[in-house]
């Protein structure tokens, strides 16, 4: 018998691409915009963030996200074609693992910072939130429905549980009062550029949502209307700057809406992963990035 030969090694861009997904699809750099939006909030007040609890919020979004995508009932879920479900579908081991890991992590940081237990209230119900997003409650129609499948519902949750992550929870960890003027105008600006991010998702969703029986804002009010709803909450945020901030800090918070803005209007059904995935998840990415440069 001949000696088996090595197969070739993949090219360079093959092996980019790989990687890219690995990150993209496994939820590392959702993590990573969740970690930069908590940051800007520290930066906004000038204080250096808290490594356990920026920890924590990244391993907690690798193990929320990732739960979603390991959930039993969502093998029996319509498969999808997409490069996202194939890739999950086919790495369901790795992110199994992944997610247990990231939950350990997350428990570990929690219960080794003190200043945290305070918040465990809070924190809580932000959890239960995003646990019952994505987790079946009840049967109808043959299907399971989660809180997500509630008309309409689920782009203010996103919102909601983004904005008090990334707002609330620093501010409580400073010792500030959540219904403070500054803390409030923070959240608002937050909650609606989330929720205009999370349209986008909704238009990538929308035959989906219709064959789930999901009712959204673009199976409600079609694509178009949807992306004006959108425009409007970025403008919205726009107009909500913090009193007292300088010149260049105002800059860095309103110009990345612009950026939102533009992925949000080209947003297409047809767009591919990576649109959605890099480039409208990597918009909070540019806000982090644009108030650590205004601030440095």
């Amino acid at each position: 018998m001949e000696p088996a030969v090595p197969a070739p090694p993949a090219p360079p861009a093959a092996a980019w691409r790989r990687a890219l997904d690995a990150v993209l699809y496994s939820s590392v750099w959702l993590s990573v915009a969740a970690l930069g939006l908590m940051w800007a909030t520290f930066l906004f007040w000038g204080v250096h963030i808290s490594v356990r609890l920026g920890g924590l919020i990244f391993a907690a979004t690798l193990f929320l996200y990732n739960l979603d995508s390991v959930l039993p009932y969502k093998h029996g879920q319509l498969p999808g074609a997409t490069r996202r479900k194939q890739w999950i579908r086919a790495h369901r081991p790795q992110l199994l693992a992944l997610t247990v890991a990231a939950g350990a992590v997350a428990g570990g940081l929690y219960l080794t910072d003190a200043r945290l237990r305070p918040l465990t209230l809070f924190g809580g119900h932000l959890a239960l939130i995003s646990m019952l997003y994505s987790m079946p409650l009840v049967r109808r129609q043959g299907r399971w429905w989660a809180l997500r499948d509630l008309p309409l519902l689920k782009v203010f949750l996103i919102a909601y549980v983004w904005a008090a992550v990334t707002v609330w929870i620093p501010a409580l960890y400073l010792g500030r009062a959540w219904a403070s003027p500054v803390v409030l105008v923070l959240f608002a600006r937050r909650f609606l550029l989330i929720l205009a991010l999370a349209l986008v998702f909704d238009i990538r969703d929308y035959s989906k949502d219709r064959l789930t029986g999901t009712r959204t804002f673009p199976g409600l009010l079609g694509v178009g209307a949807t992306k004006w709803l959108g425009l409007a909450a970025l403008l919205g945020a726009a107009l909500l700057v913090p009193a007292g901030v300088s010149a260049g800090h105002a800059v860095a918070l309103v110009l990345p809406l612009a950026l939102a803005a533009a992925v949000l209007w080209y947003a297409e059904e047809s767009r591919p992963d990576y649109y959605f995935a890099l480039l409208t998840d990597g918009v909070m990415v540019v806000q982090f990035v644009a108030v650590w440069l205004a601030v440095s």
